[in-house]
């Protein structure tokens, strides 16, 4: 469980790290930030984000605003990137929106991705199990948040494991992925046409997930693929049916980018921070 420091930088009077080590999960080299707020003598809560279609473990650090909420509750941030790089796979870089930089959340089934693309099972397991073994965490407070395809990742993830996840939040997630063309191209491609796509779409797994604990999304009204790919109403019915407690705020004026995030991001930061901290 070797991992290799490749830069690091003060903030907010705490720490950011970034990582790389072999994965056995992935079978492939990874990479993921870390961000350590001002230390206290207690192990600290982790809070996990999965980023969205094209970013790395860099674009949330750099760019959400979200260190020094992370350094005021004292919570520690886990950022990976998005899927395997540089596996040799044919047509890995082909597309921006399948294979490198969109691993989905998922455990490709597929060949020839089903060796490497194995997202779902590296931010579950894996990497944090690194990170208990190299950071003072306390592995039993774990939340979970994303955008977009991360924002579909954190929903699945927390439904799938509601042991493991005191709280859950996402921005603009991919809230219907079987229903909309970004999920239909990423999972008949890790998965095949046969497979069960339910299992990884939050509005199918609500239904009996029984997780129970209070959900946050932040919707902004002018994103461009909130109709088409995004679809936060079918999730929301979803909910509703299932009696899962779920806050969905739609922003006037707001888009997809890091713009809108940041001007939420304390509150996902609060909401957090309750659950983990209680």
């Amino acid at each position: 469980m070797d991992i290799e420091l490749t830069a690091e930088h003060q903030a907010f009077e705490g720490t950011v790290r970034f990582y790389r080590h072999i994965s056995r999960t992935c079978d492939a080299p990874m990479r993921f930030a870390v961000y350590l707020p001002p230390r206290t003598d207690a192990p600290l809560a982790a809070l996990y984000f999965l980023a969205g279609l094209t970013c790395t473990e860099e674009t949330f650090i750099t760019k959400s605003g979200a260190l020094p909420f992370a350094a005021r509750y004292g919570l520690m941030l886990v950022a990976p990137d998005t899927s395997p790089r540089g596996t040799g796979i044919e047509g890995e870089d082909t597309d921006w929106d399948f294979g490198s930089g969109a691993g989905f959340y998922i455990d490709a089934t597929r060949e020839p991705w089903a060796n490497h693309y194995r997202m779902y099972s590296y931010v579950v397991h894996e990497l944090p199990e690194l990170i208990a073994a190299h950071f003072p965490v306390d592995s039993t407070r774990r939340g979970i948040f994303g955008h977009s395809m991360g924002g579909h990742g954190a929903l699945v993830c927390a439904l799938k494991n509601p042991g493991l996840y005191r709280s859950v939040s996402a921005f603009a997630p991919i809230a219907a992925p079987t229903r909309c063309p970004w999920g239909k191209k990423a999972f008949s491609g890790y998965l095949g046409e046969d497979a069960d796509w339910g299992a990884y779409d939050a509005s199918d797994l609500v239904a009996t997930a029984n997780y129970g604990r209070p959900i946050l999304i932040d919707q902004g009204l002018a994103d461009p693929f909130l109709t088409e790919q995004l679809m936060p109403e079918v999730f929301e019915q979803a909910c509703a049916a299932a009696s899962q407690p779920l806050t969905l705020r739609r922003a006037p004026g707001y888009n997809h980018s890091y713009y809108f995030i940041s001007t939420f991001i304390e509150d996902h930061i609060r909401h957090h921070a309750a659950a983990l901290q209680s």
